[in-house]
């Protein structure tokens, strides 16, 4: 087997974030741009000798490519096995499954999740560790670090590329090839955790839902598991076929993005249900007939009834959530005499957590939410959870919510995101309210005493490991929060996220708008951080 010494030399942008490096699709086209963040993948495995590899990504565009050129460097750097999805497809949550199933090593995930895909956007790579989960910080520093001194990579020349169409083994070099169907495994998974009998006669009845798949990967996995297998009626999976630049949109399921669902469920046709995944799978949207659940709120709702579901009929051990997600999924533990815990935002940050037992359910407020069935968020398992719960206790998606809010109180939540900032004003953002925490504890904002203002930071309660700086914090003596956040899954600019609560216990209070109810903290947010002078801005790109 010809293995080649390929002379390289750094790129000094090549720093992991919280979901991996992702960059423009002309970026990773460089030379040697790849295949130097690969290498220094490899170079910080040094067990990873004939072992398991799992890859695939969701479809986008350069995603073909780029596996064959994996694929290569694999067999140069003495994997043993990896397995691909059939035409290169694998969701993130299938890709977590697939490690844990085959104790797998590692896996290459190809995506840039939500973000838009096409020759002129988007591509990602990320690396998950041998329990499913995205690298921790001390594997993506060393990554980092790696890529920084990289001189050299290897990979065989002279094989023919790997047919991706073919269901089967073969080799490359002396590296063993498997293209596996990427829904069988996910799908019997899915299988073992959920009642689909019950599911079955939900869905083949008068109740009538739609998921939109977003021309996104999980389109496959909705067609199997909810037509196939479950007997929805065809056309209930819509754009469910991925695309390389997913039709043109954004694969991203909110109310913007989504707006063709959000419609069809808040101001259309009779639907139930309603859902929505992104560009890898991993989040979702849920709607209910003229109501849209806030991802905070879904997660709350499914962990108050876990119980629906056979797999969490004994309980759940914990639950955790992302400092910027609400504090509603806090009041169910408490109801329920169970641990919760406050993490950074970022997958990665709930392994610990989950590999421990102390927690079962997990979630952030940008739309994703999963369980420890897998070691990543996973959009169709929430779609699933929901369709349990509706089925178990025959009831619409507005009254177990408006039920839920009776009984746990209602956190009103927002986020406004101010996105394609230049970099720099992201920075003065974010700069004009630190500068101001040392003097907002003990000051009336709102109409509200603040209790404490911080940039928060994290100890991991099961390996002692710290993480500072992640996100500003202004808590007050209410309960409410105002909270600041540069996001960290664009490839250019900035993205100013701001997210405002505030719980309401009165039950007559409970049905109003949220917009209204937390206009004095929008007010006051666009204030602290000098939004308009700053930046120019008077009203944010997306609202959730």
């Amino acid at each position: 087997m010809p293995i080649a010494t390929v002379p390289t030399t750094p790129f000094p942008d090549q720093r992991p974030g919280t979901s991996g490096l992702r960059k423009k699709v002309t970026v990773f086209q460089q030379a040697h741009y790849l295949e130097n963040f690969v290498q220094a993948i490899f170079d910080v495995l040094p067990d990873r000798q004939g072992k398991t590899l799992i890859l695939g990504g969701d479809g986008r565009y350069y995603n073909r490519e780029a596996i064959q050129i994996i694929l290569r460097m694999a067999a140069a750097n003495g994997w043993g096995r990896v397995l691909v999805g059939r035409d290169g497809l694998l969701s993130t949550p299938a890709v977590s499954a697939l490690i844990r199933r085959n104790l797998a090593h590692g896996g290459i995930i190809l995506s840039a999740s939500h973000n838009p895909g096409g020759p002129d956007h988007d591509f990602g790579i990320k690396y998950n560790v041998s329990n499913g989960g995205p690298a921790p910080e001390s594997v993506t520093e060393a990554i980092w670090a790696r890529s920084k001194r990289i001189d050299r990579y290897y990979i065989v020349t002279g094989v023919p590329e790997v047919d991706l169409g073919i269901l089967g083994s073969s080799h490359c070099g002396e590296m063993v090839v498997e293209v596996i169907d990427p829904v069988q495994n996910y799908a019997e998974l899915m299988e073992s955790l959920f009642d689909f009998d019950a599911l079955s006669r939900l869905l083949r009845g008068p109740f009538r839902m739609r998921f939109d798949a977003l021309h996104a990967i999980t389109g496959p996995y909705a067609h199997e598991i909810l037509e196939r297998r479950l007997g929805a009626p065809a056309g209930t999976v819509v754009h469910g076929e991925p695309l390389p630049d997913f039709g043109g949109a954004h694969p991203d399921p909110n109310l913007v993005y989504a707006k063709e669902l959000a419609d069809a469920l808040l101001t259309g046709e009779e639907l139930d249900f309603g859902a929505a995944s992104d560009g890898d799978g991993d989040r979702n949207m849920i709607l209910g007939r003229g109501i849209f659940v806030t991802p905070s709120d879904s997660l709350a709702v499914l962990a108050a009834g876990a119980t629906c579901i056979p797999a969490y009929r004994q309980g759940l051990s914990g639950v955790a959530r992302s400092m910027p997600t609400s504090q509603a999924v806090d009041a169910v533990a408490q109801r329920l005499g169970i641990p919760h815990y406050e993490t950074p935002t970022g997958w990665k940050f709930f392994g610990n957590l989950l590999d421990a037992g102390a927690i079962t359910f997990c979630g952030e407020e940008s739309f994703g939410t999963g369980s420890n069935h897998v070691r990543e968020k996973d959009g169709l398992w929430a779609v699933l959870a929901w369709l349990s719960i509706l089925a178990a206790r025959g009831q619409g998606v507005a009254e177990i919510l408006t039920q839920h809010w009776r009984d746990h109180g209602r956190h009103y939540y927002t986020r406004h995101d101010y996105e394609d900032l230049p970099a720099e004003v992201g920075a003065d953002l974010m700069a004009a309210v630190t500068h101001q925490l040392p003097v907002l504890s003990g000051q009336k904002l709102a109409g509200r005493e603040v209790r404490l203002a911080d940039d928060f930071a994290y100890t991991d309660p099961v390996d002692g490991s710290h993480s500072l700086h992640q996100g500003i914090r202004i808590l007050f003596d209410d309960g409410s929060r105002l909270i600041f956040r540069l996001s960290g899954t664009g490839t250019s600019g900035a993205t100013l996220r701001i997210y405002h609560e505030t719980p309401v216990a009165d039950v007559q209070r409970q049905l109003q708008n949220p917009q209204r109810v937390l206009q004095d903290l929008i007010r006051l947010g666009r204030e602290l951080c000098r939004l308009e002078a700053l930046s120019g801005r008077t009203q944010p790109t997306v609202i959730t």
